[in-house]
């Protein structure tokens, strides 16, 4: 199982948690953007830097791994596929939710272009990041057995 995470514009703090997460499970995170993501000091990962972030990652990932993304129409593609899917708030996407979005995402893009409404960015705050964080553990308890890292360890 891996970790994929569309990391075009993955904060730092959910990076963070990805990499701790992977490294306490044994599993491995893939980071892929379409250009080098600074990481400071962080390690035990993976980095994929390609012309096509989404193509990249719609190409390799496979049934039992997890998705990192903000993109909703890569959520979308990936949930039609059976692939889990969270964004960097904890939502995890599912076939119920995730057309809802990207119907309200096309909306909003829609009075964007018109010069009807352009919304302020939400700042990814600590609740946010305290619910990205329980998400993904959720995620990966799931998929491990017993509680269990990959190596096979409590």
């Amino acid at each position: 199982m891996n970790i994929w995470v569309d990391a075009d514009s993955c904060p730092r703090r959910v990076r963070e948690i990805v990499i701790r997460a992977a490294g306490r499970t044994g599993t491995r995170a893939v980071f892929v953007a379409n250009r080098n993501i600074p990481t400071g000091r962080m390690k035990g990962f993976r980095m994929r830097v390609v012309a096509d972030a989404d193509r990249e990652i719609l190409e390799r990932v496979e049934d039992a791994d997890l998705v990192v993304t903000r993109d909703i129409p890569l959520a979308a593609q990936l949930v039609g596929r059976g692939i889990t899917v969270l964004n960097d708030r904890g939502t995890v996407y599912t076939s119920e939710n995730v057309g809802e979005r990207l119907s309200w995402r096309d909306f909003m893009a829609e009075l964007r272009e018109r010069g009807t409404y352009v919304p302020e960015q939400d700042r990814l705050g600590d609740t946010d990041i305290r619910e990205f964080a329980n998400a993904l553990d959720r995620e990966l308890r799931r998929r491990l057995p017993h509680g269990e890292n990959a190596n096979g360890r409590r």
